[in-house]
């Protein structure tokens, strides 16, 4: 078993609490051996993938019926693990007031981080301690209080994403902004695949959820 941090925003770590978040969507990152092979273009897509089954997904097929082969891309393993692994969650925190013998005694398991740390996602969106938070990425592992452990992964178009699988991300039916702590915002109704879309592109940028890349569906169970 393998252990690697992921960030999730405190949206998703709200969700994740609440118990309705149990997936998430990271872009693919294909390596060409040919630096002119485009594996990014919305004409491409993976045939035959089957997960554990080695080259499985070995051709890139275009919708013009040319393809191209895998021996020229590296193999596309899954970065943040495989089923049985675990994911630590690096969020937002507060952690500015401990000291050395209070961060051993957390690593030691003597203390619990949640209980001493401060996080973004138990605070409303806004809200600031004087020391200011730490961002995500620079959470350390002995201040996570989440784990995850992986139960599933899988390759797929972005936008192939079913209403389902919109709800494992903790997406809720509501108006049309993206809402995982106000499900009764207002508004037009939107389906929880309206929602994802509409977070996506605010995580990833305007016009990602049309480029329809491949992304790691992970899913995953809350280790208590």
């Amino acid at each position: 078993m393998k252990e690697r941090g992921m960030i999730f925003n405190a949206e998703m770590v709200r969700a994740i609490l609440d118990g309705r978040k149990t997936q998430t969507r990271r872009p693919v990152q294909f390596k060409p051996r040919d630096p002119g092979l485009n594996l990014n273009s919305s004409g491409l897509e993976l045939g035959h993938y089957r997960s554990g089954v080695p080259l499985s997904g070995c051709v890139l097929r275009s919708r013009g019926g040319m393809g191209c082969w895998n021996d020229r891309t590296y193999p596309a393993k899954c970065p943040f693990g495989q089923p049985g692994d675990r994911i630590w969650v690096r969020e937002t925190f507060n952690g500015f007031w401990l000291d050395d013998d209070v961060i051993q005694e957390i690593k030691d398991g003597t203390s619990l981080a949640s209980e001493l740390c401060d996080y973004r996602a138990d605070f409303p969106d806004g809200s600031k301690p004087a020391e200011g938070w730490t961002p995500s990425i620079h959470m350390p592992r002995w201040a996570s209080r989440i784990t995850l452990e992986i139960t599933g992964v899988r390759v797929e178009r972005l936008r192939d994403i079913s209403q389902e699988d919109a709800n494992a991300e903790g997406m809720y039916l509501s108006g049309w902004r993206p809402s995982y702590s106000d499900p009764d915002s207002g508004g037009e109704v939107a389906t929880p695949y309206d929602n994802f879309a509409a977070l996506w592109e605010s995580i990833y940028g305007p016009d990602s959820w049309q480029a329809n890349p491949w992304v790691w569906v992970i899913e995953f169970r809350e280790v208590k």
